[in-house]
């Protein structure tokens, strides 16, 4: 796997990290490095599209705002959705006996109950984690299927105008993907590049260079270190979506790939976990549910089974306000017992719309336990306010962790190296900010580890080996 140098008589470089909860972008002259302003006065954009009613679109945060804005506090409601009609002849009653009037009866079929009739708009974030998975090829914006494609292309076109609006008319770009995309089999990378090529295509960008993140991370910590020490240097690139590695050696004045590995684990995926770990068990998980037989009660688990895959994906979440899900609920707050209280919660999060919400809430206290080592999830919207600590939130991810740190000794190994001769360890990407993952990291690597522009060092990469004309290949 090397890493080769085009020849290049460019005067600008240019890099874009698309990425699964906030994307970037960046240009390098040669000397020096920047950032393009991409929201307002950020450099980072979130990786979110919100599409209404009248499928116009907007991105970033003003897609967050608007779909907060248009949801929080709204009772959905789920009306059936009319899939035909049927008509049939019916005759009327004449007088004394003479034949009546031959009428015609339209009566209207319907689906299951699944449109949301006060349904504002969608809003799509994550997308990047569905590009290698080959069962997902559409999703529904209302009555109108939209490829994967045509909902991530708006915040693509717009990171495309604001690098023109900063530089004027440009050629090409160096894109950043992950070392591996979710997806169910073998062919999810090539499936993935594939999509995002369409993409960036209608965005406008038509000639672009794929390059791996990690790698990317490691070119912009080169860059901004040149008298960098050591024969191998090792990146741990852990975002939104995935986790990326790739180790390098020296040879001579530039490195070239040792490895790579990559994993389907970010940071959505911990907060999923911390959804069904803190959350759950306030909004009726493990209660019972009393029901009335022919001729006795019955008391049975509540099936808060059913619920739970719908409330961990915020997208869908508000399917769940059907009568199959709301009926038991409402059951259960009539009984009046102790539980009442929980199931009020579910009825106002299913009824209310609020699961995106309260992942906005999910990590904020993530982000705070960096700094300290307690603080509170305060959910005002349930009434529901708990105390967390960073131990409490350490052993709730302690299973990502070791997945986290069997990758990371599988890339050393792939490289044919043991911890001891990596010199120099690379931690970007926002949950490497976990300080768990740093006590692992420095747990086998000791005082080797640094850590490196955690939202921004990919789009730097990109933008250097852009302009550098490097490329990659296994």
């Amino acid at each position: 796997m090397v890493i080769k140098s085009v020849s290049t008589s460019k005067k600008i470089g240019i890099g874009i990290d698309f990425g699964t909860s906030n994307s970037a972008a960046a240009v390098f002259d040669g000397e020096r490095l920047r950032l393009v302003t991409l929201e307002q006065q950020h450099a980072i954009i979130p990786s979110a599209t919100y599409i209404n009613r009248s499928l116009t679109a907007v991105t970033g945060q003003e897609a967050i705002d608007q779909y907060i804005e248009d949801n929080t506090g709204r009772t959905v409601e789920m009306i059936p959705e009319v899939i035909g009609e049927t008509s049939q002849f019916v005759e009327g009653e004449g007088g004394e006996g003479a034949p009546g009037e031959v009428d015609t009866v339209t009566d209207k079929v319907y689906g299951a109950p699944l449109t949301d009739s006060s349904m504002q708009g969608r809003l799509f974030r994550g997308t990047k984690r569905l590009l290698g998975d080959e069962g997902v090829r559409r999703l529904m914006v209302f009555d109108h299927p939209f490829r994967l494609v045509a909902l991530i292309t708006p915040l693509l076109l717009r990171i495309r105008q604001a690098i023109q609006a900063d530089v004027g008319q440009f050629a090409d770009a160096h894109l950043g993907h992950p070392v591996n995309f979710e997806g169910r089999d073998q062919f999810s990378n090539q499936l993935a590049l594939s999509r995002l090529t369409e993409a960036y295509n209608y965005a406008g960008i038509k000639q672009s260079s794929f390059y791996p993140e990690p790698i990317a991370a490691a070119a912009s910590f080169l860059q901004a270190h040149p008298q960098t020490v050591g024969e191998y240097l090792l990146t741990l690139d852990f975002g939104g979506g995935t986790l990326d590695f790739c180790v390098l050696k020296r040879q001579r004045d530039q490195f070239v790939v040792v490895a790579t590995h990559g994993i389907g684990l970010g940071g959505d995926h911990l907060d999923q976990r911390l959804f069904r770990a803190l959350i759950f068990p306030h909004l009726g998980r493990g209660e019972s549910w009393r029901r009335r037989g022919f001729d006795r009660e019955i008391t049975t688990r509540f099936p808060f089974e059913d619920y739970e895959e719908l409330l961990v994906n915020w997208a869908v979440s508000y399917t769940l306000n059907q009568n199959k899900y709301t009926a038991p609920v409402l059951d259960c707050i009539a009984q009046e017992g102790p539980a009442k209280r929980k199931f009020e919660r579910l009825r106002d999060v299913i009824q209310q719309n609020l699961s995106y919400v309260m992942f906005s809430r999910i990590r904020e206290m993530k982000a705070q336990l960096s700094e300290v080592t307690s603080t509170r999830l305060d959910i005002p919207e349930i009434d529901l306010e708990l105390e967390v600590s960073r131990a409490e939130f350490e052993t709730l991810i302690a299973e990502p962790l070791q997945a986290l740190a069997q990758a990371l000794d599988t890339v050393v190994a792939k490289a044919n190296l043991c911890h001891a001769d990596i010199d120099i360890v690379l931690r970007t990407g926002g949950s490497s900010l976990i300080p768990a993952v740093k006590d692992l990291l420095t747990d086998r690597f000791a005082d080797r580890v640094v850590e490196h522009d955690p939202f921004t060092s990919v789009a730097a990469g990109l933008a250097i080996a852009n302009y550098r004309g490097l490329q990659y290949s296994e």
